[in-house]
């Protein structure tokens, strides 16, 4: 048996030594890993806890753990036919304050006031109001020399942020048709309102986790919502033809102190409205026969009467009915009707219908020429009450013309059951029956054309890259080239003679209908509403304007052929020469007969003697 050295033995024992104490070292290593794994744990989930639960103490202090950072998208643009922009959307900045980051919060509303140069008083209130608030708003739109003011401060907790600005570069130009946008850019009211769901953008918005200093911790990549701009919504209005509109129908209404007025045109050739304003001038002392409250905070806000407010249109009624009448051969052109020489006719059944002039016995053709009440009268007893009734069914009365805008009328028309022969005759002379702007011109239409009317509408052709759908054949082509040539005798012989233009064949009517009363039944025996309403040019129009001059001081006057007729006249002028369509008033030649031939068969000669 083998001895070990003694001397290696010896060796050995600290070789164990050393063994155990690595053994000790590792285990008090591994200890310690998980002693600090453990605390590193119970620090993340005490710091999860505290963001995604945190003790009330805490809550006020530390917010809300998630925060949201905006990407502005802007509104669509709101542009004319030729493209011009009427409405856009700017970058604007809002004041704010953090009070918990204020240094000073009795001085801080003193040092923004005199930066900004607006009274403390408001600033410090708003401050107080919301003491435990973040984010104080001050001034929802500031200049740009404020903007830049503040910046230079550098004022710890006061900041600005971008907000979108609603920016109409042409002034109050179209402004009522337009409309107005809230604060946050939501439509309220017009085009902006009617075309919210277009114009409207989506803003992008990214959301993530955050610490007590506002810094991100973490962000998820579905939390990004990228912005989507909104859609450009392009008008058939022509900004300079609702210039020229405007600034005329102001200058009449100021003229003959009326309490407001309307005016609209079209080009029949589409149904696109080319113009649309509609303006009250309350006048101290009168009672008003409008009243429209909205309209009193901002013009913007006002209802559009064009749309929505009907009117009793009187003689302007006239060419719809004479037109069916000679349709259905009920009767004919060179027809002399009994038409008093004075004190007016009294119908079948005992109603006295007065003219404003007296010719005696007239052709019917005169009838409308010199618009003769008693000579639509006498024919209207020859329509049955059918007959009449689709005559202004036919034309698109009583209905509406879905021509874009909100809250457009449908117009009053007296139901069948309550239809008397009254109405009869009252219809035919443009009296019980109250039409909107709107409804007169589309209806007008079929006189400028082949006797169809286009639906009418506020937005471009191209805005829908589609061609216009007819609505309705009101009558033949036949009748309504004599209705448009009849009514151009109106402008020479009739009462549009002092709405003539030395540019342009006018064909029209005017009208001049006693206001109803607000309250009580009836009408005024002085209040009227005067209109007026042409195309041009006669062989291919293509414009039709009309005007309301509503309550004029008749002092001043008040038949719609002389206050509303001059308006319609220089529009039309005006209108015609920006869009480069030549004269033709010295073509025009009196022809000296027109060969008609009428539903009935019968060859009719139309002579322009009267």
């Amino acid at each position: 048996m083998s001895h070990i050295p003694e001397s290696h033995q010896v060796e050995s024992l600290p070789d164990t030594n050393h063994q155990e104490q690595c053994q000790r070292i590792n285990t008090w290593t591994r200890w310690l890993i998980l002693v600090l794994v453990v605390c590193m744990l119970g620090i993340l989930l005490r710091v999860g806890q505290l963001k995604l639960h945190p003790d009330e103490r805490l809550r006020s202090l530390a917010g809300h753990p998630f925060s949201s950072a905006k990407e502005l998208a802007h509104r669509g643009e709101i542009l004319d036919r030729k493209g011009r922009t009427i409405a856009t959307s700017l970058r604007g900045y809002r004041l704010f304050v953090d009070p918990q980051f204020v240094e000073d919060p009795l001085t801080v509303a003193v040092d923004i006031a005199h930066i900004i140069k607006i009274d403390p008083v408001s600033i410090d209130m708003a401050i107080h109001r919301y003491p435990d608030s973040r984010y104080v708003i001050i001034d929802d739109e500031l200049d740009n020399w404020q903007v830049e003011a503040l910046r230079n401060a550098r004022l710890k907790g006061v900041g600005l942020t971008e907000r979108l600005v609603r920016h109409y570069p042409h002034g109050e130009l179209a402004r009522g048709l337009v409309g107005k946008v809230r604060i946050d850019h939501i439509g309220l009211s017009g085009i902006e309102n009617r075309f919210e769901e277009k114009l409207a953008p989506e803003h992008g918005k990214l959301t993530y986790l955050r610490d007590v200093q506002r810094q991100a911790l973490w962000i998820e990549p579905a939390d990004y919502q990228p912005r989507d701009h909104g859609t450009d919504v392009q008008l058939s209005i022509d900004l300079v033809i609702q210039d020229i509109a405007e600034r005329r129908l102001r200058q009449a209404v100021l003229e003959y102190n009326a309490g407001g007025g309307r005016i609209l045109a079209v080009d029949p050739r589409t149904g696109e409205i080319l113009a649309m304003y509609d303006m009250l001038n309350p006048r101290p002392g009168w009672d008003e026969q409008t009243e429209d409250e909205l309209r009193e905070q901002d013009p913007a806000l006002g209802r559009n009467r064009c749309i929505t407010d009907p009117y009793e249109p009187g003689s302007t009624f006239k060419p719809f009915i004479w037109s069916t009448v000679t349709e259905l051969g009920l009767a004919q052109l060179e027809e002399v009707l009994p038409t008093p020489s004075s004190t007016g006719h009294v119908t079948s059944y005992g109603r006295l219908i007065r003219d404003s002039h007296y010719y005696g016995p007239s052709s019917w053709r005169r009838v409308l020429v010199k618009s003769m009440n008693s000579g639509m009268a006498i024919i209207a007893e020859r329509m049955t009450h059918n007959q009449l009734q689709q005559a202004v069914s036919h034309f698109g009365f009583g209905q509406k013309t879905y021509c874009g805008m909100p809250g457009e009328s449908p117009g009053i028309v007296t139901p069948p059951k309550a239809w008397t022969k009254y109405t009869q005759s009252s219809v035919a002379m443009g009296h019980e029956i109250a039409v909107t702007p709107v409804q007169m011109v589309q209806a007008f239409c079929a006189f400028a054309r082949d006797g169809t009317f286009p639906t009418l509408r506020i937005t471009a052709v191209r805005e829908e890259n589609q061609q216009y759908q007819i609505v309705h054949r009101s009558i033949t082509p036949p009748t309504a080239r004599l209705t448009r040539e009849i009514l151009r005798e109106v402008m020479w012989e009739g009462t549009g003679r002092r709405a003539q233009s030395e540019k342009y064949q006018l064909f029209g009517k005017s009208g001049t209908a006693q206001l109803p009363r607000k309250t009580g039944g009836g009408y005024h025996e002085d209040r009227y509403a005067s209109n007026f309403i042409a195309g041009a040019p006669y062989v291919d129009p293509q414009i039709i304007v009309l005007c309301v001059i509503d309550d004029p001081d008749k002092s001043k006057g008040h038949y719609g052929g002389e206050i509303a007729g001059p308006v319609v006249r220089d529009v039309i002028d005006a209108a015609l020469t920006y869009m480069g369509v030549p004269g033709d008033v010295a073509d025009y030649q009196k022809d000296q007969s027109l060969v008609y031939q009428s539903p009935s068969g019968n060859a009719v000669l139309v002579n322009q003697s009267g």
